[in-house]
C-alpha cells in the first residue's frame, strides 16, 4: 500500500534530520504531522485509492491547491508558513538525497505572513491623548499639541510630519492644508481641520518663536535647542503622552495614522478619499482598516 511506501520515506526523512541534529525532536514530530497532512490531502485532492500516487506525481498545482485548503480552515498564517517549511525541506530531501523527485514541486511556493496592524484608539483614547499637552503652557506644549492635532487631523506619516517646513503650511481660513511629500517623492495636498489649525496658529505665534534660534530656520517642529525635531525625539515625545493618559495599549507613532483612517471609514468617509489622504498607491492598502468601507 502507498501509505506504507509514504511512511517510510517520512521515517527516512525524519531520520535523516535527526542524525545530522538539523531540528530539535519536537520540531520533527511537528513535520512528521504536516507531511501526513498533506498526504491526506493528496489522496483526496486526487481521488486516489491510496497505492497510486507517488511523491514524484506531486506538483506544485497540488502543492498551492493544499496551502489554499489551509487558508480557508482558517489556519493562523504562522501555522501556515510552518506547514510550508516543512513540505520544502522534505521535497528537498526526496530531490536532492534520495533522488526520488526530479524537480521540488515546493521550489516557488511562499507565504507572506501578513503584518498585524497595531490596534486603533478609540475616540475617547484619542481625546485623552490631545488634552495632556494642553495641560501644560510651555513652547514644548503648544508645539506637541500642534503635532498630535496634525497628525491625528491628517493621518500623515511620523516622518512626513518631522520633515514639513514652515512654507508646506497654508493657513487660508476658507480652505487651509498643508503639502506633503511622501514616499516616492509624490506630493499630496491634505486638508487641515480647525482644531489642528488653532493649535498650529497658537504654535506658530508663541511656540516656535521661543524655540527657534535661527531666524533662517526652514523646519515647522523643533526641538528645545531649536533645530528640526527627529523621528526619535517624536516617539519619546508621544510616549510620555501615552502615559500621562494612561492609555493601556501599545501607542507608537503609527498608531495615530492608523486611529485616523479607522475612524473617518468607520465614519462614512469613501475609500477613495482616506486613500488620497493617507497617500496609499492601492486602495487594498487602506481597505485594511475597514473591509466593509464604500468605494465612493
Amino acid at each position: 500500500m502507498i501509505a506504507q511506501v509514504v511512511d517510510v520515506e517520512v521515517t527516512a526523512f525524519l531520520r535523516h534530520i535527526q542524525e545530522r541534529m538539523l531540528f530539535a525532536d519536537n520540531t520533527a514530530l511537528a513535520y512528521k504531522a504536516d507531511l501526513h497532512q498533506l498526504w491526506g490531502y493528496l489522496r483526496t485532492a486526487t481521488n486516489a485509492d491510496g497505492t497510486s500516487l507517488p511523491w514524484n506525481k506531486v506538483d506544485e498545482a497540488l502543492i498551492r491547491g493544499y496551502i489554499s485548503e489551509l487558508q480557508e480552515r482558517h489556519y493562523k498564517a504562522a501555522t501556515v508558513t510552518r506547514k510550508i517549511v516543512s513540505l520544502k525541506a522534505f521535497f528537498a530531501f526526496l530531490h536532492q538525497v534520495e533522488g526520488i523527485v526530479g524537480h521540488n514541486p515546493t521550489e516557488n511556493v511562499g507565504f507572506r505572513v501578513p503584518k498585524s496592524l497595531p490596534k486603533p484608539l478609540s475616540i475617547r483614547e484619542v481625546d485623552e491623548l490631545l488634552e495632556q499637552p494642553a495641560r501644560l503652557v510651555t513652547p514644548e506644549a503648544k508645539r506637541d499639541k500642534a503635532m498630535l492635532e496634525l497628525l491625528y487631523a491628517t493621518g500623515l506619516r511620523v516622518t512626513e510630519l518631522v520633515s514639513l517646513d514652515v512654507n508646506h503650511l497654508h493657513m487660508n481660513r476658507r480652505v487651509p492644508h498643508i503639502r506633503c511629500v511622501g514616499r516616492g517623492s509624490k506630493e499630496r495636498t491634505i486638508p487641515i481641520h480647525k482644531d489642528a489649525l488653532q493649535a498650529l496658529e497658537e504654535y506658530l505665534d508663541d511656540g516656535r518663536p521661543r524655540l527657534v534660534r535661527n531666524k533662517h530656520q526652514a523646519a515647522l517642529f523643533v526641538n528645545r535647542r531649536g533645530e528640526r525635531l527627529t523621528r526619535q525625539g517624536f516617539w519619546l515625545i508621544l510616549k510620555g503622552y501615552a502615559k500621562a493618559a494612561a492609555i493601556a495599549k501599545p501607542v507608537t507613532p503609527h498608531t495615530l495614522r492608523h486611529s485616523f483612517a479607522t475612524h473617518m471609514l468607520n465614519g462614512g468617509a469613501p475609500l477613495r478619499n482616506v486613500q488620497a489622504l493617507l497617500g496609499h498607491a492601492c486602495q487594498s492598502t487602506t481597505r485594511v482598516y475597514a473591509p466593509f468601507a464604500r468605494t465612493a
